[in-house]
């Protein structure tokens, strides 16, 4: 993490594209780290950093599913703006605490 920046929330997840992993907010910025699992000894080791969008860059942040909820957002990156859904175990929670960090 860079100076002045402060974690808010931390989940494992999965989203829908890149996989399993953690989710991460912070005060300035959304990432998200693979993680690689081990059965044998019920160990998880953070992995490579997949995406990691400022939080100025994101443009939109809603929930959506019926039983398989999900937190979504779309942010501008190097590829054009992308859409990103993470199975989260609080949706309401994790998109309000999103907004308020953007505003």
């Amino acid at each position: 993490m860079e100076k002045g920046e402060n974690r808010i929330k931390q989940e494992d997840c999965s989203e829908d594209n890149l996989g399993a992993g953690i989710l991460t907010l912070t005060n300035k910025r959304l990432a998200f780290d693979k993680t690689n699992a081990r059965i044998m000894d019920f160990s998880k080791h953070f992995g490579e950093t997949v995406m990691d969008v400022k939080l100025d860059d994101v443009t939109k942040v809603w929930k959506e599913g019926l039983l398989m909820k999900k937190v979504c957002f779309t942010a501008k990156t190097n590829d054009g703006e992308q859409t990103f859904k993470f199975g989260v175990f609080n949706t309401k929670d994790w998109t309000k605490t999103i907004e308020k960090q953007i505003s």
